[in-house]
C-alpha cells in the first residue's frame, strides 16, 4: 500500500478511492477495494461500485453534478478547504483521479496513471481534463458540459487528515522519493501506533521534529552499537520520512509518552536495520555437532 502508479489500465477507480481514504487516515488496499467494488478488467469501476466500496470503510461517496464550470470550481474548492478529498471522473468519464488540496489557485491531484502519481494542475488544465461533453441526440451541434464530482465523506469523526501542500507534493514527485511515497501507508500505520493527532485542546505534546532533535543521535548511536554497523545517513533518512508523514497528518507525541516514543522509534529502526543489512544469531551459541 502507498502512493504508486496503477499496474494496469482498468484499476484507476480503486486507486482513486484508496487515495481519498488515506487522506482521511484510512489505510486501504487497492486490491481489497477492487474486490469490494466488483471492478472488472473489461469495464473498470463506475461511481455506484465505488460508493458501495466506500461504505465498507464507513464513508459515503456522494455524486454532485454541475453544468457551469465556475460553480463546479467553487464547490470543489469548498470541499477541499474542509479537508474532504474528492474523486473526479475525467477524460470524458474514462479515468478516475483524486483531488486533495487547493493552494494559490493550484490543485493537488493524485492520478494513478502518472509515474509520480502526485500532480499539480492549474484550474485551466484541470477544467480541460474534467469537462465531460454530452451531445444532444436530436441536435448533434448542441453540446452540454457536465462536471461530476464525488466527495469522500466519512460517517465518523476523523482522527487525522492529511494536510498536503504544493511544497510537499513537489517533494514526493522527485524521482528519488518515489520509494518513500510507495511506502506511505506503512509509515503512517507505524506512526498511528505511537502518535496522536494534534488538537487545539492538546497542549502537552512533543512534535516529532522536536522529539528527533532530542533523541535522534542517541537512537542511531545505540542502533549502530547493537547492530555492529549501519549506514547512519540511511537511518537518518528513515527518521526524516517518519517526520515528514507525521507533519503531513499533524501527528504528535504526548509528553508523557516520550519514553514510549524512544522505545517505539528504536524498535522500528532496529527492524529496518535487520531487513536492510541482515543480522547474526543473537543469544544463540553455536550447537555442538553430534558424534557419529
Amino acid at each position: 500500500m502507498g502512493i504508486y502508479p496503477q499496474p494496469n489500465h482498468w484499476q484507476c477507480g480503486p486507486f482513486a478511492l484508496k487515495h481519498g481514504l488515506v487522506m482521511l487516515g484510512i489505510l486501504a488496499d487497492e486490491d481489497r477495494i477492487t474486490e469490494l467494488a466488483g471492478t472488472r478488467w473489461w469495464s473498470g469501476t463506475d461511481e455506484f461500485q465505488l460508493a458501495r466500496a466506500a461504505r465498507r470503510f464507513n464513508c459515503d461517496l456522494t455524486l454532485l453534478r454541475r453544468y457551469d464550470a465556475e460553480t463546479a470550481r467553487r464547490e470543489l474548492i469548498s470541499y477541499l478547504q474542509r479537508g474532504i478529498p474528492v474523486l473526479l471522473c475525467v477524460q470524458e468519464w474514462g479515468h478516475w483521479i483524486t483531488a486533495v488540496k487547493v493552494e494559490k489557485g493550484k490543485f493537488i491531484i493524485l492520478d494513478s496513471r502518472e509515474k509520480s502519481v502526485l500532480n499539480i494542475l492549474s484550474w485551466r488544465d484541470l477544467k480541460k481534463l474534467w469537462t465531460y461533453h454530452e451531445r444532444d441526440d436530436r441536435d448533434k451541434t448542441a453540446v452540454q458540459t457536465i462536471f461530476d464530482f464525488h466527495p469522500v465523506i466519512p460517517r465518523f469523526r476523523v482522527r487525522t487528515k492529511a494536510r498536503f501542500s504544493i511544497a510537499r507534493a513537489k517533494f514526493l514527485r522527485k524521482p528519488h522519493n518515489r520509494g518513500f511515497a510507495r511506502l506511505w501507508n506503512d509509515y503512517l500505520e507505524d506512526l498511528l501506533k505511537l502518535c496522536r493527532p494534534r488538537t487545539p485542546q492538546r497542549s502537552n505534546f512533543i512534535s516529532l521534529g522536536e522529539f528527533l532533535r532530542r533523541h535522534e543521535a542517541m537512537i542511531i548511536d545505540q542502533l549502530d552499537l547493537w547492530h555492529g554497523w549501519i549506514e547512519r545517513s540511511q537511518a537518518k533518512r528513515v527518521l526524516s520520512h517518519l517526520h515528514f508523514v507525521a507533519d503531513t497528518y499533524g501527528l504528535v507525541l504526548p509528553s508523557q509518552d516520550e519514553k514510549r516514543g524512544i522505545a517505539g522509534i528504536t524498535a522500528i529502526l532496529a527492524l529496518w536495520a535487520a531487513s536492510e543489512y541482515g543480522v547474526l544469531p543473537v543469544y544463540n551459541p553455536e550447537r555442538k555437532k553430534k558424534r557419529h
